[in-house]
């Protein structure tokens, strides 16, 4: 006869780290319908550079490889970076922007639960900051490559037969393109060429991932439902004042990183704030800096610089909503 008490067995990292990659399947799956082989091909890159560069920054600092291996962190990293970078960018982007994210986003500061930053984020800005035109290779939904095709233009930059160049931007930055040519957005959305349901399909998975972690209760809900509510919350007036300027709140919350960001990147438990109301905090101010950049500034795809930005104020956030100790008075002593 089983009796009280009862005790909860902890969860360990290695069963976290396997949930989230288990969350990202349908997203990672909609990506490959939509735009093809090359997402596996980026996330098998990712994922050689991760263990790779994680085991040689472990045994330069003399920590057991295989410990820290097993605990999936480093994959989780690759898969994130991994699905944010282009389908068709060149093998040695997304190994490039591993590499920096592992060694000197996590690694140099100390490993798991050291890292101030989220890793995978620097290596997104990195690579976009310094590798701007490779960064826009994403191919298009409506009418993909081949998977040899898509295979032999990320190893060898081979272009296929009648091809002279491969160059199709996100659908925001297709967006961002037409506007400043006067176009109203109504027109543009209506363009198939970027294949905007394929993009919300693929922001569906990622969201449907997140709702089975927070279910899970890996993930609280505070810091992505405001994210969601800071993007809407610009997103939505000036849509109302100016509809043939701005896109509605929709677009934004499906279009680009956004569920994969709200989701998967700014809970993360090491670089996000510890406290309720610093998660709310934090989410809703990533949100508003998501719409700001992406459509007043120059990255239209702004989660990495949102979040990156946010990170640093996160030691403030959990400082300033840290609740007040049991037993002790308001600005006194117990």
């Amino acid at each position: 006869m089983i009796s009280s008490p009862f005790m909860a067995r902890p969860t360990t990292v290695s069963v976290v780290m396997l949930k989230v990659l288990a969350a990202l399947v349908p997203g990672v799956v909609l990506s490959v319908y939509f735009y093809g082989v090359g997402v596996l091909a980026q996330l098998a890159l990712a994922s050689a550079t991760a263990l790779v560069a994680e085991a040689a920054m472990l045994r330069a600092r003399g920590q057991p490889v295989a410990v820290f291996l097993k605990d999936g962190s480093a994959l989780v990293t690759a898969w994130l970076l991994a699905l944010a970078m282009p389908p068709l960018g060149a093998w040695w982007l997304v190994v490039v922007a591993t590499a920096f994210a592992i060694v000197i986003a996590k690694q140099l500061y100390g490993g798991l639960g050291n890292n101030p930053f989220n890793p995978a984020m620097v290596g997104f800005a990195a690579m976009i900051v310094a590798f701007p035109a490779q960064m826009a290779q994403w191919g298009s939904a409506v009418a993909p490559l081949s998977a040899p095709e898509q295979l032999a233009y990320i190893f060898g930059r081979a272009l296929p037969a009648g091809i002279d160049a491969i160059v199709s931007a996100t659908p925001l930055d297709h967006l961002k393109t037409q506007l400043s040519l006067g176009v109203p957005i109504a027109t543009t959305l209506a363009e198939p060429l970027h294949g905007r349901a394929a993009g919300q399909w693929v922001a569906a998975g990622y969201l449907a991932g997140a709702l089975w972690l927070w279910q899970q209760r890996l993930i609280p809900w505070q810091t992505p439902v405001a994210m969601l509510a800071g993007v809407a919350t610009l997103a939505l007036p000036l849509w109302l004042l100016d509809p043939a300027r701005y896109a509605d709140p929709l677009f934004h919350l499906f279009a680009g990183a956004t569920m994969l960001g709200a989701g998967f990147i700014v809970t993360d438990p090491v670089s996000g704030p510890t406290t309720p109301r610093g998660r709310l905090i934090f989410g809703f101010l990533v949100g508003v800096l998501v719409y700001v950049i992406r459509v007043f500034g120059g990255f239209p795809d702004s989660i990495a610089f949102a979040v990156l930005i946010m990170n640093i104020a996160v030691p403030f956030i959990d400082h300033t909503t840290r609740p007040p100790v049991f037993g002790a008075k308001k600005g006194g002593r117990a």
